[in-house]
């Protein structure tokens, strides 16, 4: 299979950067509407909706959302891309299998580009109490359709690595567990198989860039509650890949994953040590910035220090744009962190027009010795 070639040929071209709301999926699901059966299955806090599309005849069910976290767009963009491709080569997947796409579970909070619903809830810790009613929602599908394995897509932050690597975790899985004790039954080992196929898959594109999330469990996730339900649950994480702030190269990843997966299922080929595979996939780690400057000379105390800092960017809606705003995150010797873009300052000095020492919070536009720094990038 050639997923290259597939990905350039179904990629949604209506669907791109970082802002994905509402009002630019909808034009899309109507016209997908043709092939399959599209429906509002609730309402948002601030009356928006949550819609359904549900396309295949086959015995396996697949349920897959996205955009639960209303700021995590990738998969959202990568799911328009394989439904492109089920309702194109890929139509005879549709006899063997049935889908169920909650493209947008937060409507709201992807309208301002937030992680939490109009409350100010966090969807994906109310599984158990379900106190909104997009959780309602998403539970109802759940209940209805009755899925055989169901795909928790989100985005994670450019903060993750894959273990000590100092390679960026550009798409992570996790089969999340059942119970405190972590063990592995026969749902759980059904999403492992899974996520090892797809794993096997990605070495081709970005190797040694997929992660492993911790498997710690809470009731309250989603997916862990799907798990213990009795449902094969695989949670996908779009990550960042070197230089692609606005998402489009990890989109294909996601793309490919979710077809290098189904193939597997539609295979049914399990490999006994398919479990190993993937507890050999190496753990997320917390050791990235956006930026890691090294070597820099502060004027501290009168006295003249060598450091190191690390730039992180914040994202802003402005104006339906995603703006990345670079401020200092840490200071010290960053001995085990890894930067996307590295700089070593070989000793020039710091200086800021201000107080000419780099404070945590404060915004990335200072100067090298003669060289210019401007929202945490080098000018020049």
């Amino acid at each position: 299979m050639d997923f290259e070639a597939l990905f350039k040929e179904y990629k949604e071209p209506a669907l791109h950067g970082r802002y994905v709301a509402l009002q630019h999926l909808e034009p899309i699901l109507e016209r997908h509407s043709r092939h399959g059966k599209l429906s509002v299955i609730g309402r948002s806090v601030q009356d928006r909706a949550v819609y359904a599309y549900r396309i295949g005849k086959g015995k396996t069910k697949i349920l897959m959302w996205s955009q639960m976290h209303g700021n995590e767009s990738t998969t959202t963009k990568a799911l328009f891309d394989f439904l492109n491709y089920l309702n194109g080569e890929g139509k005879l997947l549709l006899d063997d299998f049935s889908f169920l796409c909650l493209p947008m579970l937060n409507p709201d909070g992807a309208e301002v580009y937030t992680r939490e619903n109009a409350n100010g809830v966090d969807l994906n810790r109310d599984a158990d109490q379900r106190t909104q009613p997009e959780s309602i929602a998403l539970r109802k599908a759940f209940d209805d359709f009755k899925p055989d394995f169901c795909y928790n897509l989100h985005d994670q932050r450019t903060i993750y690595g894959v273990a000590d690597s100092g390679k960026p975790a550009t798409v992570s899985f996790l089969a999340p567990a059942y119970n405190f004790e972590r063990e592995v039954n026969e749902v759980r080992y059904k999403a492992m198989h899974v996520i090892s196929a797809m794993n096997k898959a990605l070495q081709a594109f970005i190797p040694g860039q997929v992660g492993r999330f911790d498997d710690s469990f809470n009731i309250n996730c989603v997916g862990d509650t799907f798990q213990f339900l009795g449902v094969p649950t695989i949670l996908f994480e779009a990550g960042h890949f070197p230089g692609d702030y606005q998402r489009e190269q990890t989109r294909r990843f996601i793309f490919i994953a979710l077809l290098s997966g189904l193939r597997h299922l539609n295979e049914n080929v399990i490999v006994d040590n398919e479990i190993h595979d993937y507890l050999n996939i190496p753990q997320n780690k917390i050791n990235f910035y956006d930026f890691v400057y090294k070597n820099i000379k502060i004027n501290y105390d009168s006295n003249k220090i060598i450091a190191n800092f690390a730039l992180q960017y914040k994202e802003v809606l402005i104006d339906n744009q995603i703006c990345f705003e670079a401020y200092i995150a840490k200071i010290g010797a960053l001995d085990d962190c890894f930067g996307h873009i590295e700089y070593d300052a070989h000793g020039a000095e710091y200086s800021d027009g201000k107080n000419n020492i780099p404070e945590p919070e404060q915004a990335a536009n200072f100067f090298l010795g003669e060289t210019e720094v401007a929202n945490g990038k080098v000018l020049g």
